[in-house]
């Protein structure tokens, strides 16, 4: 008699755990762990875990996309931004945009697709905060250039999310001119984001309205579930973006509800095996015999995403006039990547296999890559910074 699928569950839960532990005795973070269980538990290693099983899975991704979405969203108080001022918020755009841009015109330039091309621009706004807060944590790094990262990773995969959101909208108007016409061909990404938004403001206003009656954490904790499943699943319905309206929908409670940080916290005590899960079944997708033929594309991505960063965030910085040790160095510190990258790499697997498959396979490669290197190019960073 086959395993069912809770086994195999039970396999990716423990086994995922086994690894982030192991890994952390090479200095690398959980999430490579991860990644690396998911790579030889999958079916293109040992084959532990089948390729139809894999698929199945497919909904463990979606569900951690919308939390993460919805998470994102809190970074979006109205308080933080009117203490901290446009500065950050002017070098998070600059880092993340020129990245996009950057990676765009080196894929563009070595013959990628355009379709491929904006997609791939679009993931690479993201940064993964979780390897850098704990390269700070770890050596109890203090200054102004540690002050100024904090604040940018908790906005650039805000940033991150609405590019995306925009490239998938081009891609979608792309592949439906002939259906919509040319007018709508321009305005339909335009309409997509604003629904979407829109959504998640309505949603947040009842999630609000919902809170009154129920003051218990383990009924706010049903609730905030549902909201976000609610979210995410209207989106679907409605042809609109749910990884924009899950994040509009965290940034109207947090800016609505004086107790949000309590519900952010509830939602923190369900996602840790959702996020392992997703990582592993993640790395179980890579299909490394894929890897070959998107070498150069993987490398492409790889440098101009790096150097889009380092010259984003020192353009950021130049403009804002922020210290000289922000200028120098706060762009090597935004090198790392994972969770938000990989969901929408997967995202975009699921809704256009036909160029999913490369997306997918190029930003799990990369995101290998700068968890190792990441992590170690962030404490060099702060160490000449001096504020380790």
């Amino acid at each position: 008699m086959a395993p069912d699928v809770m086994f195999y569950l039970a396999i990716i839960l423990l086994g995922g755990l086994l690894a982030g532990r192991a890994v952390k005795y090479l200095k690398l973070p959980n999430v490579t762990g991860y990644l690396l269980a998911g790579l030889l538990l999958g079916p293109y290693v040992l084959g532990i875990l089948p390729s139809d099983l894999v698929l199945k899975l497919d909904i463990i991704p979606e569900i951690a996309l919308a939390f993460i979405a919805f998470i994102i969203g809190s970074e979006f108080k109205y308080s933080y931004f009117k203490q901290a001022g446009l500065k950050v918020v002017i070098i998070a755009l600059m880092e993340s945009l020129v990245a996009s841009i950057i990676v765009f015109g080196t894929l563009m330039l070595f013959g990628t697709d355009f379709q491929t091309a904006i997609i791939l621009a679009g993931i690479a706004a993201a940064t993964a905060p979780a390897a850098t807060v704990m390269v700070i944590k770890q050596y109890g790094a203090k200054g102004p250039l540690t002050k100024t990262l904090l604040s940018v990773v908790a906005l650039d995969d805000a940033v991150a999310l609405i590019a995306f959101g925009v490239a998938l909208s081009i891609v979608s108007t792309i592949r439906n001119t002939s259906d919509i016409g040319p007018v709508m061909s321009v305005l339909a990404p335009l309409i997509e984001i604003i629904g979407s938004l829109a959504a998640g403001i309505i949603l947040g206003l009842l999630f609000r309205l919902v809170l009154r009656f129920f003051k218990k954490e383990s009924n706010r904790l049903i609730i905030t579930t549902g909201f976000v499943f609610m979210a995410a699943a209207l989106s679907n319905l409605l042809g609109l973006s749910s990884l924009l309206t899950c994040m509009a929908l965290g940034a109207t409670l947090v800016n609505i509800f004086a107790e949000s940080r309590s519900i952010f916290t509830l939602a923190d005590t369900i996602t840790p095996p959702i996020f392992l899960m997703f990582f592993v079944v993640s790395g179980a997708q890579l299909d490394i015999t894929v890897i070959p033929k998107i070498g150069l594309i993987g490398l492409a991505y790889l440098l101009a995403r790096a150097a889009g960063k380092i010259l984003g965030a020192w353009g950021g910085a130049s403009i804002v006039k922020a210290p000289a040790t922000v200028r120098k160095y706060l762009g090597i510190t935004l090198i790392p990547q994972a969770g938000v990258a990989i969901g929408l790499s997967l995202l975009i697997f699921k809704t256009y296999p036909d160029i999913g498959v490369q997306i997918k396979t190029v930003v799990l490669c990369a995101t290998f890559v700068y968890e190792i290197f990441g992590p170690v190019l962030a404490k060099i960073g702060l160490k000449k910074a001096g504020e380790i």
